[in-house]
């Protein structure tokens, strides 16, 4: 897992994490709008993906300087804090207090600004969700006892900016899964 992330900063708080520029221009147009006087600087710098893990070990919520609706950034915030594990996209909805808006919730995800630190690699389609359990049920009388076998490569993990094989090990970094 070779990449460049890109950390962009608004006055010394993270405003994105990504591979690529992606969001430098919806950032820029969002600091545009505002007065002068409240924003005094703007940087990037890339650090490695072990940086990233790393750094994201130490970011708090108020860390964090994010542009979106009220409605991306309760979903980010919700990501933020939920316990380390995998989650459905119905799940996050039904967390965020709006579980007819799965679409909403699933596009908000999308557009999560914060790779890593605001783990939306977490978030699985609810079929992945059945087919993991299903693997686990049938793994108890193995050797095996069911035990990490969701994050089989057979199983759709779902679709992720950076790919299917970067959420995997994000996922497994994140679980602290071998």
């Amino acid at each position: 897992m070779d990449i460049s992330w890109i950390v962009t900063e608004v006055d010394g708080k993270v405003a994105s994490i990504a591979a690529d520029y992606r969001h430098l221009p919806h950032i820029a147009a969002e600091v545009a709008a505002l007065p002068p006087e409240e924003v005094g600087s703007i940087g990037t710098r890339k650090i490695s993906t072990e940086e990233l893990t790393e750094f994201a070990k130490f970011l708090t919520w108020e860390d964090l300087r994010l542009f979106g609706t009220p409605f991306q950034i309760s979903v980010w915030k919700k990501l933020y804090e939920l316990e380390p594990r995998l989650y459905s996209y119905s799940d996050l909805a039904e967390l965020v207090d709006n579980p007819a808006g799965v679409r909403a919730v699933a596009h908000a995800v999308a557009l999560n600004p914060v790779a890593y630190v605001i783990p939306c690699h977490l978030i699985v389609p609810k079929e992945t969700m059945d087919r993991a359990q299903e693997i686990r049920e049938s793994a108890l009388g193995t050797l095996f006892k069911g035990k990490d076998l969701y994050l089989l490569d057979s199983i759709d993990v779902g679709a992720y900016a950076y790919g299917p094989e970067l959420k995997r090990q994000f996922i497994k970094m994140q679980l602290s899964v071998e």
